[in-house]
């Protein structure tokens, strides 16, 4: 019984996503976006405080290396905008003969989003990645899907009439990502050796952040009835398919990060932004792409699904990349 619990105050973090999850199906209307704590709006606060944090922590130099390293950017990117959107030029035409043409389409709008920016960098930063390179790729992702995602899907599925508001995504991903960053830089000088003193306390918090995105996650999945909307089948098949999209991008953005003879924390970086797409991004483009179309509940369907299994499959992922990384850097001081 004592292993027991020592085994689960080890894996608390893994312990809390369960925990989250089963909360999220009791209290949807607690924790969703817009519920009764605003818990989209102290996640929000939550992610700012682990960029200040971040900005606080990186030296000037670790921020000029992760601009610079322009082979793990090209990775990335390439990994969003041409591997994922080669799925659907594969699989488009199976997908469509075995599934509604409007679930088929919401797997297309899927694999042409770009990534997320708080979960990504997130993870990394609890994998013991590359944060600074993770966080210029994540924010170059946002601002390229502005363009990109509403161009596939034309080519893909023949919508017209896209409109999107390219000064406001920037000037909401510098509100969300940038400001912080600088404040955290700016108040490294005073700050430093508190965040040093603090460390154990400080390592945690990203951790906690996310356990509460996946809450929220789960709370609006929940709500928004995408459990029960759709026959058990249909369900079954579309969570089936995210996950195996997930697990074979994550496999082969590793097995190609290993070829490129990646560092550790470059892997980690390329695996969290690489293989991680948008819903807070996602739904609101998908508003101006599909306009008023009647599916649009099944065209969001997927994104809707993949979203909270990648934050579950990648927490674990990032805790299982953080003991790597500590037994590669005992390894090396050796």
């Amino acid at each position: 019984m004592i292993n027991v619990i020592n085994k689960l105050k080890k894996e608390w973090f893994l312990v809390g996503m369960v925990i989250a999850i089963a909360l999220a199906t009791i209290t949807p209307e607690l924790g969703k976006s817009g519920g009764l704590i605003h818990l989209d709006k102290l996640t929000g606060i939550g992610v700012a405080i682990v960029f200040f944090l971040h900005g606080l922590g990186l030296s000037p130099s670790a921020i000029k290396a992760g601009v610079s390293n322009w082979r793990m950017h090209i990775y990335i990117q390439a990994a969003t905008f041409i591997a994922y959107p080669l799925l659907w030029i594969i699989f488009g035409d199976l997908l469509l003969a075995y599934m509604p043409a409007a679930l088929a389409f919401g797997f297309c709008y899927l694999f042409v989003l770009p990534s997320t920016i708080s979960s990504s960098v997130t993870m990394t930063s609890v994998g013991k990645g590359n944060v600074p390179g993770a966080i210029f790729n994540a924010s170059l992702s946002s601002i390229l899907g502005i363009v990109i995602t509403p161009l596939l899907i034309q080519a893909f599925m023949g919508f017209e009439g896209v409109e999107l508001d390219l000064v406001a995504s920037i000037t909401s991903i510098a509100k969300l990502l940038l400001l912080p960053m600088i404040l955290g830089q700016l108040a490294r000088p005073f700050l430093l050796k508190f965040a040093e003193r603090h460390k154990s306390v400080v390592s945690k918090i990203d951790k906690y952040v996310i356990l509460l995105i996946v809450y929220n996650a789960f709370c609006d999945s929940v709500a928004n009835g995408i459990w029960s909307s759709f026959s058990m089948q249909m369900l079954i098949t579309s969570i089936a398919i995210c996950a195996v999209v997930l697990l074979c991008m994550v496999h082969l953005i590793q097995w190609g990060a290993r070829r490129c003879q990646f560092q550790l924390a470059d892997e980690v970086a390329a695996v969290f932004c690489g293989t991680k797409k948008t819903l807070a991004a996602g739904i609101p483009m998908a508003t101006v792409i599909f306009g008023s179309n009647p599916d649009l509940g099944m065209i969001l369907l997927p994104i809707m699904l993949y979203h909270p299994i990648q934050i579950f499959y990648c927490a674990i992922l990032a805790s299982r990349y953080a003991t790597q990384s500590e037994q590669v850097k005992t390894a090396s001081s050796h």
